[in-house]
Formats: structure tokens, C-alpha cells, sequence
């Protein structure tokens, strides 16, 4: 599609910067040249956070702080992210309980006495990851705010649904159920029953319908571009990684007898094959789940990357060619920033579906019998 071929150029561009270390110089308010890295920036909207980053005020930013939980050594701290202040020499420590604790890139370690020569109060290894030492983190992040905000979309949704048909006296959906039952008509009859048949479907329904409608609704909620949205909980890899898990635990433990044939003993053809193929198909049983997390994180990340990337051109030909560049580049630039964004719309929809009805397939698979074949 050339959808997917716009989205493998840019994310090639930025890999490429990423490589390569790309950095412009930027102006900062007083004159002066500071470095402006896009890879790191482009980074910085993608992954996890501790607050929700609203603008910046004056050269300062405007934050919405989150609730950082810890499970320490001396027990468990708990305040807001809000707490992480700027000391004399502008490196971020909290102290708790006589522990000190600093923030570096998304992510919660044990402080150093002091600051290194770079003014880190963390100590890196040569690859420049942290060693400090670090503590079990419940926190409140922005993923997880983002997802219990569609898990009480969610509720709404459907509770309302479902009081809307109680008092529909003909049962013809009203409200909200207008929107809700043409979906859910979709995902049984389309997806479920084609794929586990008529049978078994209703036993895995509930289930595909609850990822489908969180899978897609935190997909939109990643779109929205201002609080309380903006989270990319679907490019979270551990996120996908859970759903894909849960997938796969019930596609194993509805597995029939005839599933577990085919795994180990195939039948039909010569002893010898049988024996070659059992390994292969148990490193399929595998290869599945992780397609599964890796295909709906993968394209997600794509597609903010693209727009983040698309919008970092005007600052880069601005930069690298004078002002009269990053105009001329900018309607260009925003311009593809708009048409990706509403192919993005479509996305969002077409992963959870993808996800969906790739896991009705792994239950029906599991689930056929010898006459089904």
C-alpha cells in the first residue's frame, strides 16, 4: 500500500538521523545556540512519562504531574512528579525518606550524592544506560492514566448500551447502542463466527470484543494531541506484549486434542516428517503471539514517528537553510502532516481489527475438531 510505503520512508529517515546523531542548532530566546536533537525530541513524545508535558511558558513547561509510587528499601514513597524540582546546578532530585531519587529519560533511579561532570546524578555505562540501582515503580504514568481513562470509556459505553436496550421495549437500539451494536454485530459476525464458527464463538466473544473496542479506543485516545490524551499506550510494547500473552494463554488452554496433534504429532504423513516438524511447530506456537505484539506496537510508533518526523523538517531546512527554507517547507510539511493523520484514523481501526481477528483465528485453530477440517 502506499501508505505503508510513506510510513517505511520517513521512519528509514529517522533511523537514519538516529544513526547518524542528528542535531540542529536552535536560538534560544536570549541569542544564544543551543542544540536542538530531533531524534532525542521525537523520542520524547513517543515513549512513557511521569506527567503530562501541556507547553512551554516563558522558556519554562507547563506539566500536568502524575502520582510516582514507589516500592523502596525503607518502604513505600509516594508523592507527585510535581515534587521533582531543579536544584542550584538544574538537575532533577527528590529526596524521600532519607533516599534520594532522580528522573532520567522516562524512568525513576536512586540519585547520586552528587552530579557527575556532565551533571548527571546517575552513573552510565559505556552503552549510556543507568546502574543505579532501581526500586519496584507502581506509578501513575501517562500510559496507564490513558488506560484506565478507556477502561471508564469504556464502562460508559457499554453500561449505557446496555441500559439503553433494557428500556427499549422493542429492542431496537437507542442512544448510544446505535453506535455500539453495528460494532459489535461486526466483531460476531464477521470475526468470530467465521474464524471459531457457530458453535464455540460465544465462548471467546466477550473477550475479542474487549480488545477490539480497548484496542481502538486507546488508538484514538493516542491521537488526540492535548490532556488528558496523547499517550501512546498501544506503541507501548509491554502493553501489546500483555495482550498478545493473554491471546496466547487462552489459545492454549482451550486447545483440543486434534490442536495438540498437529503440534507434536502431525498426522497424515511419514514418521520421519513427523518427527522434523514437531520443533517447528512448537517455536510456532511462539512465533504467533510475538508477531501479534510486535505488528501492533511497530505500526502505531510508525505512525507518530512519521508525523513528528514531518514536523521537525520545517525546523530542520529553517535551521540548516535560513528562514526562507523553513516557510516554504512548512505548508509541505503540514499539509503531509494532515493526510497522514487521517490515514492514521483509519489505522487505529484497522490494527484493532487486525489483532482482533487474528486471535479469533489462534482460538479457532485450537479449538476445531477433526470434522472441521
Amino acid at each position: 500500500m502506499p501508505t505503508n510505503s510513506i510510513k517505511l520512508l520517513f521512519l528509514g529517515l529517522f533511523l537514519a538521523l538516529s544513526f547518524n546523531g542528528f542535531s540542529i542548532e536552535n536560538k534560544s530566546i536570549e541569542g544564544e545556540e543551543e542544540e536542538l536533537n530531533i531524534t532525542e525530541m521525537i523520542l520524547h513524545h513517543v515513549v512513557d512519562n511521569h506527567s503530562f508535558h501541556i507547553l512551554d511558558w516563558n522558556g519554562h513547561p507547563v506539566s500536568v504531574p502524575l502520582p510516582v509510587i514507589l516500592l523502596t528499601d525503607n518502604g513505600l514513597v509516594t508523592f507527585m512528579s510535581s515534587e521533582f524540582h531543579h536544584d542550584e546546578e538544574a538537575k532533577v532530585v527528590v529526596e524521600k525518606k532519607g533516599q534520594r531519587f532522580t528522573y532520567y529519560h522516562g524512568k525513576v533511579y536512586y540519585a547520586n550524592e552528587t552530579a557527575d561532570a556532565s551533571g548527571k546524578y546517575v552513573t552510565l555505562d559505556e552503552e549510556e544506560h543507568p546502574v543505579n540501582g532501581r526500586m519496584l515503580d507502581f506509578s501513575i504514568t501517562k500510559n496507564v492514566f490513558s488506560m484506565f481513562l478507556s477502561m471508564i470509556a469504556l464502562m460508559l459505553i457499554f453500561i449505557g448500551s446496555a441500559r439503553a436496550y433494557r428500556r427499549s421495549e422493542d429492542n431496537v437500539p437507542r442512544g448510544i447502542a446505535r453506535f455500539t451494536e453495528p460494532l459489535i454485530m461486526f466483531v460476531k459476525n464477521d470475526i468470530a463466527i467465521p474464524t471459531i464458527g457457530e458453535k464455540k464463538h460465544g465462548k471467546f466473544l466477550p473477550y475479542l470484543l474487549t480488545i477490539f473496542f480497548f484496542i481502538w479506543i486507546n488508538n484514538i485516545f493516542g491521537l488526540i494531541p492535548f490532556f488528558p490524551f496523547s499517550a501512546n499506550l498501544s506503541g507501548n510494547i509491554a502493553f501489546t506484549f500483555s495482550l498478545a500473552t493473554l491471546t496466547f494463554i487462552i489459545t492454549q488452554i482451550n486447545g483440543n486434542k486434534e490442536y495438540w496433534k498437529h503440534i507434536f504429532w502431525m498426522p497424515g504423513v511419514p514418521v520421519p516428517i513427523k518427527i522434523f516438524l514437531a520443533p517447528i511447530e512448537l517455536i510456532g506456537l511462539f512465533t504467533k503471539p510475538v508477531s501479534l505484539f510486535i505488528r501492533l506496537f511497530a505500526n502505531i510508533t510508525a505512525g507518530h514517528i512519521v508525523i513528528l518526523a514531518l514536523i521537525s523538517l520545517i525546523f530542520f531546512f529553517k535551521n540548516m537553510y535560513g528562514d526562507v527554507a523553513g516557510y516554504a517547507v512548512a505548508p509541505v510539511s503540514i499539509a503531509f502532516v494532515v493526510f497522514i493523520s487521517l490515514i492514521e484514523i483509519l489505522v487505529v481501526a484497522i490494527q484493532a481489527y487486525i489483532f482482533t481477528i487474528l486471535s479469533a483465528l489462534y482460538f479457532g485453530m485450537a479449538t476445531a475438531d477433526h470434522d472441521d477440517h
